[in-house]
């Protein structure tokens, strides 16, 4: 009976530290989501897209169009929906992502890096890959709900998806491909064109 209580014991104490770590883990914050930028003019929707994470603008206060872009075919575009964080891969440092931030104000695009100061809080640095040690950093807030007054991302141009929402996936199959994540995607495929 000894024995019997001392496995039931040794088990339940198992079950619940693997529970505990389960749901640590699980609720561990991510830098996934939609962040309202240091000046309150947009919000940049963040996705890990393969294993990268890529951000898109998904609001703005006033329409903004890309009038700085150097390429041609971009400029003048709306900012709704372009990628302006693009590729950050996993850094060095844990829960640090690198990568590139275009600029549209100058058409430039910077090195960056983000991370979470808090499960509320972004931090974006953004660097010269041309001037040492020339930096700075934001602070983004998580948004919890979208504006009132949101408009939609504009459609796909081959996407059989009109809104700009993402599909369901498949019972069975693979999950569906999130908005930012098809935005990337098309993108790149329109710049290797």
């Amino acid at each position: 009976m000894k024995r019997l209580f001392a496995t039931a014991t040794i088990v339940t104490l198992a079950s619940a530290t693997a529970f505990a770590a389960a749901t640590a883990f699980a609720a561990e914050p991510s830098v996934i989501g939609d962040w309202l930028v240091k000046d309150g003019y947009a919000n940049i929707r963040i996705d890990n897209c393969n294993g990268k994470m890529w951000g898109i603008v998904a609001w703005e206060k006033a329409p903004g169009f890309d009038k700085q872009n150097p390429d041609p075919a971009k400029k003048g575009r709306p900012l709704l929906g372009t990628a302006v964080l693009m590729g950050l891969a996993p850094d060095k440092e844990p829960g640090h992502w690198t990568g590139d931030i275009y600029n549209s104000n100058d058409g430039g695009m910077y090195g960056a890096t983000i991370s979470l100061a808090d499960e509320n809080t972004l931090d974006l640095k953004g660097f010269s890959k041309f001037i040492p040690l020339g930096s700075q950093t934001q602070q983004w807030t998580r948004v919890k709900t979208p504006p009132a007054n949101a408009a939609p991302l504009p459609p796909l141009k081959g996407a059989a998806n009109p809104q700009g929402k993402q599909a369901p996936a498949k019972q069975g199959g693979a999950p569906a491909v999130s908005d930012t994540c098809q935005r990337v995607a098309e993108e790149q495929a329109n710049s290797k064109k």
